[in-house]
């Protein structure tokens, strides 16, 4: 067993996840799953179902008629966003508890993770004109080794934060005490988890400082993010700079303006995650 694997067996002791992500994982890159294939698991889920069924029905989306079946309700999201709501939904509890007063704040990580994950569906969306949905997943999943790593070892998890200035810093420092990563951890969790292949490449690869990393690829997207996000305070860690690829950097400056006002709407579109996600 790796050192990354060692890490995750310890954490799904703590925090197992619950089995509805992992199915509905599943179900999504069935290609032969059905909308009642769907229904069929949400319906065993009464919290899901309230949650479900309260979003459909909420001022933001103004529908004229009320949902009040599964099945058009899951229609009606589609079952990627239906996916996300429910990976949100499950780490998010995991997220919410309390913080001491040291570098690393579960609540400053999700709302980090929240931050690159708005960010990159944007990314997707308007520059690169693709499907935002697995940029979304992603940007929430990204940086989820971090808090394995704290979970599991958490005095010696603390103590790299203390001492880290720089995303490099951190890899570097991971990989002395631990002998991985959280690239890595979050990586292999979601080989378990039956995420997209794609989803699972960007985790892995989203540190990485590559000059042939392509702009509209899910791992350059996510860094395009990541770095957007550190320069507006929505870093992991505070007073750790984000470092982000050269052709990535050249990409953004070449487009600054389309850049800046996707940063100029991102706090509305924060807002409008905020009333789906919490």
């Amino acid at each position: 067993m790796s050192a990354a694997q060692k890490f995750i067996a310890k954490f799904t002791d703590i925090h197992p996840l619950p089995h509805i992500v992992t199915t509905i994982s599943r179900l999504i890159a069935d290609g032969e799953s059905t909308m009642k294939d769907f229904e069929e698991v949400i319906k065993m889920d009464p919290v899901l179902v309230t949650r479900l069924l309260r979003l459909v029905n909420s001022p933001f989306y103004g529908l004229a008629q009320t949902v009040n079946s599964i099945g058009r309700a899951v229609a009606f999201l589609g079952m990627k966003n239906l996916h996300n709501l429910i990976v949100a939904d499950a780490l998010k509890s995991i997220f919410v508890t309390k913080d001491t007063k040291a570098a690393f704040s579960k609540k400053r990580l999700w709302l980090h993770s929240a931050a690159v994950s708005i960010c990159s569906k944007m990314v997707a969306e308007r520059i690169f004109g693709i499907n935002g949905d697995d940029a979304f997943l992603c940007g929430i999943l990204h940086d989820f080794g971090l808090l394995v790593e704290e979970q599991v070892e958490q005095q010696a998890f603390h103590g790299i934060c203390t001492a880290c200035e720089s995303t490099a810093d951190l890899l570097r420092l991971e990989q002395q005490k631990f002998s991985t990563d959280h690239c890595e951890i979050g990586y292999l969790m979601t080989l378990d988890w039956k995420m997209p292949v794609t989803v699972q490449k960007a985790i892995r690869d989203h540190h990485l400082l590559s000059e042939s990393l392509l702009p509209s690829s899910l791992t350059g997207i996510i860094q395009i993010s990541e770095y957007i996000a550190g320069q507006l305070s929505h870093t992991t860690l505070p007073n750790v700079s984000t470092q982000i690829s050269p052709c990535l950097l050249e990409h953004l400056q070449n487009n600054i303006d389309e850049y800046n006002v996707l940063i100029e709407d991102l706090p509305e579109e924060m807002a409008k995650a905020q009333a789906i996600y919490g």
